[in-house]
């Protein structure tokens, strides 16, 4: 038996890239409004006062466990002996 793709009322193959083509179709002014929106950075702008960053940082055994001896908080120990280093 051969399957008769014309008595089912659409394709749903062709309704999803129907519907994908309609949400990414660029109009001359640009992308569909909903792409706009959704393409926004969502991490603040550098420069913001109080930001943090998370690095990937390479340290020696010894440092690292002089900061985390004290428990909870090392990051941030870190982090303040970093700024007084650097005359922050």
């Amino acid at each position: 038996m051969s399957f008769d793709r014309s008595r089912r009322g659409s394709d749903p193959r062709q309704a999803a890239e129907a519907a994908f083509r309609a949400v990414t179709r660029k109009t001359p002014e640009g992308p569909a409004p909903e792409v706009k929106t959704a393409a926004r950075p969502a991490t603040p702008k550098p420069g913001v006062p109080g930001l943090r960053e998370t690095v990937s940082l390479r340290l020696d055994r010894d440092v690292l466990d002089h900061f985390q001896e004290d428990g909870p908080g090392w990051q941030e120990r870190i982090n303040a002996a970093l700024r007084k280093a650097a005359g922050l």
